[in-house]
Order: structure tokens, then C-alpha cells, then sequence
């Protein structure tokens, strides 16, 4: 039964503390609140902006403040776990001054291209870290209960997979995505490949196109299509629109995962009147039956933001084997979106008009 597959990643014996690197806006609004959902401590944060650090730790009653990270892996060693949440350009100058052998969570994406995602994956290999990165579309309750379908065959063999969003995103909030020459691919989407990946396996390769639109001016992309070769049996396809201006009647935020004998819906629910959001939703249809919605346990905000720190926790403590996603899988989602760039250059097949 597709109720019964596990929701959420399961809670370490005995956590270690939690230091923060990096105090902005995506710490304040997940990762804090789900480690507190979560009964895991926060003992100290670190912010190159001393205002920014401050406020963070006097909001969340955080006890240390460290002035640099260098200062706190002096303090803490490896008695508690580094969570890294820093633009993806910063984490190359952070990693070198943790301590060797440190368990570290990295903020996605692995770096701003396959270049920079390389040499971090460098550094956590000659410093032995054992590091993960915060890829947590993967790890929330919907896509938790979609993946254990897929490979537990309750759908049969698995045919479909298809993204689709229209929505419309309000990307003032967002104005450090500005200079960015790449935005909707490396930022937003990448979650739903490395889901993608997570779910259905690792394409072939792929076809893309990521445009701007002046609807969202001054933005460098912020539509995508994709479509991911999986060879003569699996559709791989993502479709995404963050422009959309006629209100919430026609938008729409899901997976839909198809197979032999049964299909898979996932709505994205925080996608719709972001930051608010609505709730996720998993619904499950046997072939010739009824869909039916499987109650969930959460939402990709905020309980999927436990799962990367509690299976960092685990994998340090021995509890789990492995990192569900450890910087060589990630590297992986990094190498998927590349592989989008890189056809996003390529010419389409031309039509012969003659």
C-alpha cells in the first residue's frame, strides 16, 4: 500500500549541535524552524555581515557568534555539524577552513557551474569531509512516498514523468538573482531534476531551452523547457513558467508520474502565492480505479528541510550507510543542469522549407 511507505527521514540518537554559516533569508525561513520542529540545536552562527549575524542569533536565541568561520571550527572542531548556507560562488572560500573530517551541510546549488561544483567536490575529497548537499525537494514527504513508489513498482514499470508549472513567482523578492546569468535553470528547476534524478534515474541526456521574459525584467531566464532522453521506454519532460498573470484558476505546480499499472500525482504546493503557499498533496490512481489522496506529513516547507541535516547526522554518527545526497550524487544534478546549458547552446534542427 502506498500509504504506508515512509515520509520522513528518521531522527538521529544522538544529534550534534548545529553551527551556522551564513545568516539569510533561506536560514531564517527553513532550515532554522525545521531544526527546532525537528529537536536539534543550533549552538552558533557566523555571517560575514555583523548586523546580520547578530540579529539571527538574538532572534533565535543562537549562543555563539563567531566573527569568522575559520574562528568557529577553531572553537567546535568536529563536535558539531557545519551547515554552509552562502551563495554558491562562496563555498569554495569556506570549506579549506573547516576542520578536516568535519560533517558539513552545503546549500544548493553545488556551486554556479560544473567548474566550481568539481572543485568543491575536490576539497570535501582531500579534506574527507563528510558532506551532503541541500537538496531537499528529494527528502520531503511527497516525494519521499513517489520515490519508494516507483521503485517498490506499485505503478509498474514507470513510463512518464512530467514537471509542469505556471505560476507566477514574485522574483522582487529575490533581487541577488539579478547579475546572475544563469537563474531559473541553477536556482528553482534544479530541485525538480535532482528530484527527477531521485525518482526516475539519471537521463542519457537532454534537450533545453531557459528564456527570459519581459514580464520579469531584468532577469536572465525564468522559463524552461526540458526533455530528457531515457532511451525507447521512459518520457522525461519540464515545462516551467513562472510568469503567469491570470491569477490562480489556471496555475498549476505538480509531478505526474506514470506507469504500466498505475499513475502518481504531486502538487507543489509552495509554488502557489509564494512565500505562503498552499498545502503539498500526493494522490495515487491504480489503473481502471479511483485516485485517491494519500494524507502526507508535511511539506517541501518546511519538514523536507529535516531530512539532508538528519541524514548528515546519522551517516556521521554511523547510523546511516550513506548520504542520500552526498556531494557525489549531487554532483550528478550539477552535471544534469550543465548538460542543459550546454544544449541550450545548440542549434535546433532546421526545417527543410524547400
Amino acid at each position: 500500500m502506498i500509504e504506508t511507505f515512509a515520509q520522513d527521514w528518521p531522527a538521529p540518537a544522538h544529534p550534534k549541535p548545529i553551527v551556522i554559516i551564513g545568516a539569510g533569508g533561506i536560514v531564517r525561513d527553513a532550515h532554522l524552524p525545521a531544526y527546532a520542529k525537528a529537536g536539534l540545536t543550533v549552538c552558533g552562527v557566523t555571517d560575514l555581515d555583523i548586523a546580520r549575524r547578530e540579529a539571527l542569533a538574538r532572534d533565535f536565541n543562537i549562543p555563539q557568534v563567531f566573527s569568522s568561520v575559520a574562528e568557529a571550527a577553531k572553537a567546535c572542531g568536529t563536535s558539531v555539524i557545519y551547515d554552509v548556507a552562502v551563495p554558491p560562488d562562496a563555498i569554495t572560500r569556506i570549506l579549506p577552513d573547516l576542520p578536516d573530517g568535519a560533517a558539513v551541510l552545503i546549500q544548493k546549488p553545488m556551486g554556479a557551474d560544473l567548474g566550481q561544483a568539481r572543485a568543491i567536490r575536490q576539497l570535501c575529497r582531500d579534506k574527507r569531509l563528510k558532506a551532503t548537499v541541500n537538496f531537499q525537494l528529494r527528502f520531503s514527504p511527497m516525494m519521499m512516498v513517489a520515490r519508494q513508489a516507483v521503485q517498490g513498482g506499485v505503478i509498474g514499470d514507470p513510463l512518464e514523468l512530467e514537471v509542469h508549472l505556471n505560476i507566477f513567482t514574485p522574483w522582487h523578492l529575490f533581487p541577488f538573482l539579478l547579475p546572475m546569468p544563469r537563474v531559473e535553470l541553477l536556482v528553482h528547476s534544479i530541485h525538480y531534476l535532482d528530484s527527477i534524478r531521485a525518482v526516475f534515474g539519471t537521463p542519457k541526456g537532454v534537450f533545453a531551452r531557459s528564456l527570459p521574459d519581459p514580464r520579469a525584467p531584468g532577469l536572465a531566464q525564468t522559463r524552461t523547457s526540458v526533455l530528457l532522453d531515457y532511451g525507447d521506454l521512459r518520457r522525461g519532460v519540464m515545462s516551467i513558467n513562472h510568469n503567469h498573470q491570470g491569477g490562480r484558476k489556471f496555475q498549476s505546480a505538480w509531478f505526474r508520474i506514470e506507469g504500466t499499472t498505475g499513475a502518481i500525482m504531486v502538487k507543489l504546493g509552495v509554488c502557489f502565492d509564494y512565500p505562503n503557499g498552499e498545502a503539498d498533496e500526493l494522490w495515487f490512481c491504480p489503473n481502471g480505479g479511483d485516485w485517491r489522496q494519500v494524507p502526507l506529513t508535511g511539506s517541501w516547507f518546511i519538514e523536507a528541510f529535516m531530512g539532508p541535516m538528519r541524514n548528515l547526522q546519522r551517516f556521521d554518527a554511523g547510523e546511516d550507510a550513506q548520504l542520500f545526497s552526498g556531494v557525489e550524487d549531487a554532483f550528478q544534478t550539477m552535471a544534469l543542469v550543465e548538460a542543459c546549458f550546454d544544449a541550450m547552446a545548440q542549434p535546433g534542427v532546421a526545417l527543410q522549407a524547400d
